[in-house]
């Protein structure tokens, strides 16, 4: 019996030699990566750092959202808050504009339960959309 357990080890131990040996051929035998980059590849622009960092605070059916801008460039922020009930009006904000390293606080309310609130960015060098003339 124990002739057949040493047989079993030095079979498996080849067995994983080999192995190793099939793998460490298959290594070697793939292509190298190029050396060079194509000259003709556009590089990639990064994405600026924008946004303020904003908190929304809801306490029964009012919101406050409080922004503070860490970037260098002016957000405008807008928010917009969804009330529970279906007759009770959904509102957005006026735009706030929140400068370089500023703080900006924005309100909204429901009459009765807020459903959900959030924040929208806009950059403020960006005019804001056009809005639609009546009569014209």
């Amino acid at each position: 019996m124990r002739a057949i357990r040493n047989g079993f080890g030095a079979f498996a131990s080849v067995a994983v030699l080999l192995t190793g040996i099939a793998v460490a051929a298959e290594v070697r035998a793939a292509p190298a990566p190029a050396e060079e980059l194509p000259v003709t590849a556009p590089a990639a622009e990064e994405p600026e750092n924008f946004g303020a960092s904003c908190r929304t605070v809801v306490e029964g059916s009012s919101v406050t959202a409080h922004c503070q801008n860490p970037y260098p460039r002016t957000d405008r922020v807008r928010l917009h808050v969804e009330c529970e009930r279906w007759w009770d009006i959904d509102s957005d904000s006026a735009p706030v504009d929140v400068g370089p390293a500023d703080y900006g606080k924005v309100t909204g309310r429901c009459w009765k339960e807020v459903r959900s609130a959030w924040i929208t960015h806009q950059p403020a060098d960006q005019a804001p959309a056009p809005t639609p003339v009546r009569g014209s």
